[in-house]
């Protein structure tokens, strides 16, 4: 339905379309302006109501004399705000009220007048809780878009930093920004990040960018590997630009979406960069091997421990010193599983009280089940390391692919033994080597295809690249 110039006959249709009686927080105020009816639309705690009370000042001094003929006219000459639109139909008009837009009609014009006067309810931009830093800035990203696209902008001031605003679910509308450097971004890639998020039709982004990754890369569900990187760190987001990447900002989510994403990219972080080359090529690789060491240990330990005539005379210290009660193999799952119930516990549980529970959970848990004979002292050594080790990157997802690997290959290597580990470690090999990027590459670039000085710089930190200005 298109606007009328006679107020009384929009207002009775959008006060019924809207239900404005039933819903206590969709406010509506008449008032005049010249001699003429006005009616202003707004959502309760999303506008601000200093701006709207200069309007009321300014409205009250128009003369029916120098009122325009048109609504064009009257919002440059006699709106004195800068964020002003013009919308003709009421489908649009209600998209950007339940926005938090406020609309305003005046009788004799047929159009809607919106003023982006927002005020959204935030927290501050504090250091997020996963992607600390030892060094550099500590702010984050916070659920308001507008907030996250300014701490983007402030760090890259170009013109060829494009941020593209997008609507997504046909109940939520939810803003969806994209956000991308002109010059160095994949075209291709872009061009149809864009479509695939068109063409969606979904009720809502429920799941924020998780639905939205879902949707626009239905990826095999049985590959663990990520296929996008998450963070919550501008800085991240960023550096992630200007290397040619897209980052995707959903409102209501406090992380950027970094894509195209590799398996280095997921385990990078911003220490990484914020130390001298030495200390953070240090830093990367011991992450890197780390997180080698988290996949494979437990089932290489567990293989030796089922052929101890493998074992090499300088290892003969990992031996069990007790014969087990359980079978080993079930006693690694057990704690696999443990680990991740005391993760959830200390989700919900109160901040207070989470290190005297951890406390007595890690005292309890460890030491009494020990002597109770459920589990080894071994076991809960490595199970220990493994569970410690897996917090040496930010990349949650990442760490879950890995303990889903792990418990195949501890599952393969119990029931087959050495030929079970080796079938475990060539699967294991294989969901990475065959696993593709959004973009269509190897998901171990530049390994495979080998590129040798790009896979220098994945593997070393080197110095910044620079050049002395021309006097």
């Amino acid at each position: 339905m298109e606007f009328t110039t006679k107020l009384s006959d929009t207002m009775n249709y959008l006060n019924k379309k809207l239900d404005v009686d039933g819903n206590f927080d969709l406010v509506y105020r008449t008032f005049y302006v010249a001699g003429r009816e006005a009616c202003i639309y707004y959502i309760e705690g999303f506008t601000k109501g200093e701006v709207w009370q200069k309007l009321m000042e300014a409205f009250a001094s128009i003369t029916p004399d120098v009122m325009p003929p048109d609504a064009h006219e009257f919002s440059k000459k006699l709106l004195p705000y800068s964020q002003v639109g013009l919308v003709k139909d009421e489908e649009a008009m209600i998209k950007q009220l339940l926005a938090g837009i406020s609309c305003l009609f005046i009788d004799g014009y047929d159009k809607c007048f919106t003023l982006d006067c927002r005020s959204y309810p935030v927290r501050g931009v504090a250091e997020p809780e996963k992607d600390k830093v030892l060094r550099g800035s500590r702010d984050g990203f916070v659920e308001t878009l507008t907030f996250n696209t300014a701490l983007i902008r402030r760090r890259i001031r170009d013109p060829k930093l494009t941020i593209e605003i997008m609507n997504m679910g046909e109940s939520s509308h939810t803003d969806i920004a994209v956000c991308y450097f002109k010059g160095r971004v994949d075209d291709k890639l872009l061009t149809t990040i864009k479509d695939r998020i068109n063409k969606l039709h979904v009720d809502a982004l429920t799941m924020n960018q998780e639905s939205l990754a879902e949707c626009i890369y239905p990826y095999k569900w049985y590959n663990p590997f990520p296929k996008f990187k998450y963070s919550e760190r501008p800085d991240t987001a960023a550096a992630s630009l200007l290397e040619g990447n897209i980052i995707i900002l959903v409102d209501n989510s406090p992380s950027a979406m970094i894509l195209p994403s590799s398996v280095f990219d997921i385990i990078e972080e911003a220490d990484d960069y914020y130390f001298p080359p030495i200390t953070g090529t240090y830093l990367r690789l011991s992450r890197l091997i780390i997180s080698i060491f988290t996949l494979y240990l437990t089932p290489l330990w567990l293989l030796f421990m089922q052929n101890p005539d493998m074992i090499p005379d300088w290892l003969r210290f990992i031996r069990l010193s007790e014969e087990p009660q359980v079978p080993l193999l079930f006693q690694l799952l057990i704690l696999e599983f443990a680990i991740d119930g005391l993760r959830l516990a200390a989700v919900n549980t109160p901040s207070m009280l989470t290190t005297p529970l951890s406390v007595i959970a890690g005292i309890v848990m460890g030491e009494y089940s020990v002597k109770s004979g459920w589990f080894n002292s071994e076991t809960m050594l490595y199970m220990a390391f493994v569970t410690v080790a897996n917090y040496s990157q930010s990349s949650f997802e990442l760490g879950y692919a890995f303990k889903f690997i792990r418990m195949m290959l501890l599952v393969l290597t119990a029931l087959l033994n050495v030929w079970g580990f080796m079938i475990g470690f060539i699967l294991s090999i294989c969901a990475v080597v065959f696993n593709r990027t959004i973009a269509g590459k190897s998901y171990i670039y530049p390994l495979i295809p080998l590129h040798l000085s790009e896979l220098r710089k994945r593997l070393f930190r080197g110095r910044l690249p620079h050049k002395e200005k021309q006097s």
